[in-house]
Protein backbone atom coordinates (compact mmCIF):
# COMPACT_ATOMS: atom_id res chain seq x y z
CA UNK A 1 0.00 0.00 0.00
CA UNK A 2 1.21 3.47 -0.92
CA UNK A 3 0.70 6.37 1.49
CA UNK A 4 0.56 10.02 0.48
CA UNK A 5 1.15 12.75 3.01
CA UNK A 6 -1.10 15.82 2.79
CA UNK A 7 -1.14 18.55 5.36
CA UNK A 8 -1.32 17.25 8.95
CA UNK A 9 -3.10 13.94 8.23
CA UNK A 10 -2.14 10.81 6.36
CA UNK A 11 -4.27 9.63 3.42
CA UNK A 12 -3.87 6.08 2.28
CA UNK A 13 -4.21 5.79 -1.51
CA UNK A 14 -3.85 2.36 -2.99
CA UNK A 15 -2.72 1.69 -6.52
CA UNK A 16 -6.06 -0.04 -7.06
CA UNK A 17 -7.92 3.20 -6.15
CA UNK A 18 -5.80 5.19 -8.61
CA UNK A 19 -6.67 2.77 -11.40
CA UNK A 20 -10.40 3.01 -10.55
CA UNK A 21 -10.31 6.81 -10.50
CA UNK A 22 -8.52 6.93 -13.86
CA UNK A 23 -11.03 4.46 -15.32
CA UNK A 24 -13.96 6.59 -14.14
CA UNK A 25 -12.34 9.69 -15.67
CA UNK A 26 -11.89 7.93 -19.02
CA UNK A 27 -15.52 6.73 -19.00
CA UNK A 28 -16.78 10.26 -18.26
CA UNK A 29 -14.69 11.69 -21.10
CA UNK A 30 -16.06 9.07 -23.51
CA UNK A 31 -19.64 9.83 -22.46
CA UNK A 32 -19.02 13.55 -23.00
CA UNK A 33 -17.86 12.84 -26.55
CA UNK A 34 -21.15 11.02 -27.24
CA UNK A 35 -23.29 14.06 -26.44
CA UNK A 36 -25.89 15.08 -29.04
CA UNK A 37 -25.34 18.13 -31.22
CA UNK A 38 -23.04 16.73 -33.90
CA UNK A 39 -25.37 18.11 -36.56
CA UNK A 40 -25.31 21.74 -35.39
CA UNK A 41 -24.98 24.41 -38.08
CA UNK A 42 -24.74 28.19 -38.08
CA UNK A 43 -24.15 30.43 -41.06
CA UNK A 44 -24.76 34.11 -41.87
CA UNK A 45 -25.13 35.65 -45.32
CA UNK A 46 -24.01 39.25 -45.85
CA UNK A 47 -26.56 41.62 -47.38
CA UNK A 48 -25.25 44.32 -49.71
CA UNK A 49 -25.04 47.94 -48.56
CA UNK A 50 -27.83 48.76 -51.03
CA UNK A 51 -30.22 46.59 -49.00
CA UNK A 52 -31.95 43.26 -49.35
CA UNK A 53 -33.66 43.32 -52.74
CA UNK A 54 -37.13 41.88 -53.17
CA UNK A 55 -36.73 38.59 -55.00
CA UNK A 56 -33.18 37.96 -53.73
CA UNK A 57 -33.25 34.48 -52.23
CA UNK A 58 -30.66 33.44 -49.67
CA UNK A 59 -29.69 29.75 -49.81
CA UNK A 60 -28.32 27.80 -46.89
CA UNK A 61 -26.77 24.39 -47.55
CA UNK A 62 -26.81 22.72 -44.17
CA UNK A 63 -23.93 20.29 -43.91
CA UNK A 64 -24.77 17.46 -41.54
CA UNK A 65 -23.08 14.16 -40.83
CA UNK A 66 -26.32 12.24 -41.31
CA UNK A 67 -28.49 12.13 -44.44
CA UNK A 68 -31.53 13.13 -42.35
CA UNK A 69 -31.28 15.30 -39.24
CA UNK A 70 -33.96 16.64 -36.94
CA UNK A 71 -33.66 19.71 -34.76
CA UNK A 72 -34.63 23.29 -34.03
CA UNK A 73 -34.37 25.94 -36.75
CA UNK A 74 -33.64 29.54 -35.78
CA UNK A 75 -33.50 32.66 -37.98
CA UNK A 76 -31.04 35.34 -36.85
CA UNK A 77 -31.01 38.91 -38.13
CA UNK A 78 -28.31 41.55 -37.81
CA UNK A 79 -29.51 45.05 -38.57
CA UNK A 80 -28.84 48.67 -37.77
CA UNK A 81 -30.99 51.18 -35.98
CA UNK A 82 -31.89 52.61 -39.41
CA UNK A 83 -34.19 49.67 -40.27
CA UNK A 84 -37.48 51.47 -41.00
CA UNK A 85 -39.95 48.74 -39.95
CA UNK A 86 -40.83 47.00 -36.71
CA UNK A 87 -41.16 43.58 -38.34
CA UNK A 88 -39.91 41.45 -41.21
CA UNK A 89 -41.99 38.97 -43.22
CA UNK A 90 -40.00 36.01 -44.52
CA UNK A 91 -40.72 33.07 -46.78
CA UNK A 92 -38.79 29.93 -45.84
CA UNK A 93 -38.60 27.02 -48.29
CA UNK A 94 -37.30 23.58 -47.40
CA UNK A 95 -37.60 20.02 -48.64
CA UNK A 96 -40.11 18.04 -46.60
CA UNK A 97 -39.46 14.44 -47.62
CA UNK A 98 -41.51 14.29 -50.79
CA UNK A 99 -42.19 17.96 -51.59
CA UNK A 100 -41.06 21.50 -50.86
CA UNK A 101 -42.65 23.15 -47.84
CA UNK A 102 -43.16 26.92 -47.80
CA UNK A 103 -43.54 28.66 -44.45
CA UNK A 104 -44.40 32.33 -44.01
CA UNK A 105 -42.95 33.88 -40.86
CA UNK A 106 -43.52 37.32 -39.37
CA UNK A 107 -40.55 38.33 -37.24
CA UNK A 108 -41.44 41.11 -34.81
CA UNK A 109 -38.17 43.00 -34.47
CA UNK A 110 -39.32 45.85 -32.23
CA UNK A 111 -41.97 46.30 -29.57
CA UNK A 112 -44.85 48.78 -29.81
CA UNK A 113 -42.61 51.54 -28.41
CA UNK A 114 -39.92 51.05 -31.05
CA UNK A 115 -37.42 49.25 -28.79
CA UNK A 116 -35.50 46.61 -30.72
CA UNK A 117 -35.69 42.99 -29.61
CA UNK A 118 -32.43 41.10 -29.20
CA UNK A 119 -29.01 42.38 -28.30
CA UNK A 120 -27.22 45.43 -29.58
CA UNK A 121 -24.23 47.67 -29.23
CA UNK A 122 -24.48 51.20 -30.54
CA UNK A 123 -26.66 51.16 -33.64
CA UNK A 124 -26.14 47.47 -34.49
CA UNK A 125 -28.55 44.78 -33.29
CA UNK A 126 -28.91 41.01 -33.52
CA UNK A 127 -32.15 39.16 -32.98
CA UNK A 128 -32.66 35.41 -33.19
CA UNK A 129 -36.05 33.72 -33.28
CA UNK A 130 -36.77 29.98 -33.34
CA UNK A 131 -39.09 29.33 -36.28
CA UNK A 132 -39.43 25.56 -35.92
CA UNK A 133 -38.96 23.47 -32.79
CA UNK A 134 -38.75 20.21 -34.74
CA UNK A 135 -37.75 20.30 -38.38
CA UNK A 136 -36.27 17.50 -40.47
CA UNK A 137 -33.34 18.51 -42.67
CA UNK A 138 -32.28 16.40 -45.65
CA UNK A 139 -28.62 16.43 -46.64
CA UNK A 140 -28.11 18.11 -50.03
CA UNK A 141 -31.45 19.95 -49.86
CA UNK A 142 -30.89 23.67 -49.14
CA UNK A 143 -33.14 25.94 -47.14
CA UNK A 144 -33.95 29.21 -48.89
CA UNK A 145 -35.11 32.45 -47.31
CA UNK A 146 -36.52 35.52 -49.03
CA UNK A 147 -38.28 38.57 -47.65
CA UNK A 148 -41.84 39.26 -48.72
CA UNK A 149 -42.14 42.84 -47.50
CA UNK A 150 -43.84 45.38 -49.76
CA UNK A 151 -40.58 47.15 -50.54
CA UNK A 152 -38.09 46.82 -53.40
CA UNK A 153 -35.14 47.13 -51.01
CA UNK A 154 -34.91 46.57 -47.29
CA UNK A 155 -32.27 48.94 -45.97
CA UNK A 156 -30.22 48.40 -42.82
CA UNK A 157 -30.39 44.59 -42.82
CA UNK A 158 -26.71 43.60 -42.57
CA UNK A 159 -26.86 39.81 -42.30
CA UNK A 160 -29.38 37.00 -42.24
CA UNK A 161 -28.41 33.82 -40.46
CA UNK A 162 -29.71 30.31 -40.10
CA UNK A 163 -29.00 28.22 -37.01
CA UNK A 164 -29.80 24.52 -36.80
CA UNK A 165 -29.48 22.74 -33.46
CA UNK A 166 -29.72 18.99 -33.94
CA UNK A 167 -31.60 16.87 -31.42
CA UNK A 168 -31.53 13.16 -30.74
CA UNK A 169 -34.82 11.48 -31.61
CA UNK A 170 -36.12 7.96 -31.73
CA UNK A 171 -35.88 6.69 -35.32
CA UNK A 172 -39.51 5.54 -35.16
CA UNK A 173 -40.62 9.19 -34.88
CA UNK A 174 -39.43 10.10 -38.40
CA UNK A 175 -42.16 9.97 -41.02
Amino acid sequence: METARRGKGNIAVTTNMKIKLNLILVILLCLGACAPGHNDYSHFVDISDEGWKYGDTLKFDIETQDSISTGELTIALRHTNAYPYSNLWLEIRHFNGDSTRIDTVNIEMADMYGRWHGDGIGSSFQYALPVSKKITIYKGKPISISHIMRAEHLPAIEQVGLIFDGIEIDSTEIK
